[in-house]
């Protein structure tokens, strides 16, 4: 179990699969519960701005997300603790894809990411007081040539509605990967290694 203060940390996130990830690990946490749709954050705009590079949004987000989260602790009174946050996207050629805004989008982003080799990009922040620590995985993983029914099929199933790309690795898209170079819980939406080396650095600073 990775050595963290013994109140835990918050995480900034509603996403079941980072949940998992984090208790996988052993990781003490908290939840900061948002009453928006699942993934959203009112206080952080997604929007990317115009030429941003993939690497820079996601970095952009999750450290505004950490932010955010911050500010909501203070703002309920909760117990000072460092917060988590994550942000993930796809891109291609330049292009990101993040979550759906509908499933028409969710097919029309499964038939541009078809047969495609891209890049799923997470990046994790961490926040106490006044540091925010920022780390950074990015993955590569090549989709089969799906056809229109199995686009259509898995647009309807709903599972892809508020992931990055339209496309859960850890479900039935699974059966869609030819090839995954990099961090399979980087794509899935918060890559250990990186969180656990974040972590490592909350745990140095604790003990001095």
């Amino acid at each position: 179990m990775i050595a963290i203060p013994e109140r835990g940390i918050y995480l900034a996130s509603r996403s079941p699969r980072r949940r998992e990830l984090l208790a996988q690990i052993g990781v003490r946490f908290h939840l900061l519960l948002f009453r928006e749709r699942l993934g959203e954050h009112p206080e952080v705009d997604e929007t990317p701005l115009a030429g941003e590079a993939p690497a820079a949004y996601v970095e952009r987000m999750a450290r505004a997300k950490a932010e955010a989260g911050w500010r909501r602790m203070l703002q309920r009174n909760l117990p000072p603790a460092p917060i988590l946050a994550a942000d993930t996207t796809v891109a291609l050629d330049g292009r990101l894809f993040g979550k759906p805004k509908d499933r028409a989008q969710a097919a029309e982003m499964l038939a541009a990411l078809s047969g495609q080799r891209h890049e799923v990009l997470t990046a994790v922040a961490l926040k106490n007081y006044e540091q925010v620590e920022f780390a950074l995985s990015s993955s590569e993983v090549q989709l089969k040539k799906l056809s229109p029914e199995e686009i259509a099929q898995y647009a309807a199933s709903g599972e892809g509605d508020d992931k990055a790309g339209a496309y859960a690795i850890q479900g039935r898209a699974g059966r869609f990967v030819v090839e995954l170079r990099g961090s399979y819980s980087g794509v899935m939406g918060l890559p250990l290694y990186e969180t656990s080396l974040l972590l490592d650095k909350l745990r140095g600073r604790n003990t001095h």
